[in-house]
């Protein structure tokens, strides 16, 4: 299953699409030293498939590449980021 991004400076969307339909999504906002991941949102369709966790780890990767940290508004997002210990050089303290 294939994520898409879309991102135009200030904010942006992790998403899968079939048929032309968004099933799951993450949004965020971003900036020089940071990006605020406000919304995670996964279709009944793809409930229980580990697809919130491959949007997580999408923005994790972002924010690797541009060297930025994560403030995880949405508290999915935030679960997630605190159990892993693997994500904590990206997670602001």
């Amino acid at each position: 299953m294939e994520i898409l991004h879309n991102d135009n400076g200030n904010t942006g969307v992790f998403y899968i699409e079939q048929n032309g339909e968004r099933l799951a999504e993450m949004t965020y906002k971003w900036n020089d030293s940071s990006i605020l991941i406000d919304h995670t949102h996964v279709s009944d369709i793809l409930a229980g498939k580990g697809i919130g966790k491959l949007l997580v780890n999408k923005g994790v990767e972002f924010a690797r590449t541009h060297h930025i940290t994560i403030i995880p508004i949405c508290p999915f997002v935030e679960k997630i980021l605190k159990a892993d210990s693997s994500y904590q050089d990206v997670l602001q303290p």
